[in-house]
């Protein structure tokens, strides 16, 4: 559900709605029944909830919202982040991560949550993915999104801009290509294009701008075209964006965050969506925040959860 002062309730309903998420699934909400009868009000106050204990008990019914109600909150603040927010998402997250390992749900899909939220709770997660990675013991994984024709994956993901040129590894470059050759298999992309951004200005231009391409980027490039990985790079980061919103690369693994999301947000901001990769379960997210400005007003656009929850039923781990 995430965070309960976020704009997660409310675009869950309005996806649940639509008939793209009921064509792809049968879908079924984690979180608290207090929170979800005012987005109802809110939103459609036709709909009912249903409350049930295990996924096995849902079906499709259009004119109802299956739920899984964990009785975290007995109130909740809107359009801000709290301590019992971040408290009662974290209980969220844990519970859908325990039904994906069971295998009793085909993936989850994770509404917003506040990073303020979960340190103000005491939690140690700067997020999702490291939640996530840490409740299915999964040590190899990163961040991918997608958006329009633009796929990214990041090699460094919630860290300083100041940390990024220590965390850029040989290892760590190559691992996260493997793991962008695993999410191009999942997507069923056959005969991926896999292109590399280097870390510095001109990817470098062969040591005068930085030496992170030419000592750690291009020889685990070389090691994953040794595996039959098809890649190529490091490319400037200022063009390789480009030849992939053209067609030439499937896929680009990004050096930190906000070089794979600015391009990504520039041209599907309202349907971008977040991926695990590397995780025994799928795992996919709307590529937005939890927006207090708006929250619990009815404007908060769904476009983003709906195409996150179709990408998770497409998913093939």
């Amino acid at each position: 559900m995430g965070d309960p002062g976020g704009v997660g309730p409310e675009i869950i309903v309005r996806a649940i709605m639509s008939s793209e998420v009921r064509g792809c699934c049968i879908p079924v909400v984690v979180g608290d029944r207090i929170v979800m009868e005012e987005a109802l009000r809110l939103v459609n106050p036709s709909l009912k909830i249903k409350v049930i204990e295990t996924p096995e008990e849902a079906g499709p019914a259009p004119d109802v919202i299956e739920l899984i109600d964990l009785h975290l909150l007995r109130d909740f603040e809107r359009g801000k982040a709290t301590p019992e927010g971040g408290k009662a998402c974290a209980g969220y997250i844990r519970k859908a991560a325990e039904l994906g390992l069971a295998k009793k749900v085909g993936g989850i899909v994770t509404a917003p949550i506040s990073k303020e939220a979960l340190k103000m709770a005491g939690m140690k997660w700067p997020g999702h993915t490291e939640m996530l990675a840490e409740l299915t013991q999964t040590d190899n994984f990163a961040m991918m999104l997608t958006g329009g024709p633009l796929r990214v994956i990041l090699v460094t993901i919630h860290t300083s801009i100041r940390s990024v040129p220590g965390m850029i590894t040989k290892d760590n470059v190559l691992k996260t290509i493997r793991l962008a050759k695993k999410a191009c298999d999942a997507m069923g992309i056959e005969r991926p294009r896999i292109g590399v951004a280097g870390l510095n200005p001109h990817a470098g231009e062969s040591g005068i701008f930085g030496d992170e391409e030419t000592k750690e980027i291009a020889p685990a490039i070389w090691d994953a075209e040794r595996e039959g990985i098809p890649v190529s790079g490091p490319f400037p980061p200022d063009a390789v964006f480009h030849k992939a919103y053209r067609g030439e690369f499937d896929i680009v693994v990004c050096m930190y965050h906000d070089q794979g999301l600015i391009p990504l947000k520039m041209i599907a901001f309202e349907t971008g969506v977040n991926v695990t990769i590397g995780l025994p379960i799928v795992r996919t997210s709307p590529d937005h925040g939890t927006a207090y400005d708006i929250a619990w007003k009815g404007l908060a656009n769904p476009s983003s959860m709906i195409e996150a929850i179709k990408l998770a039923a497409r998913l093939k781990i």
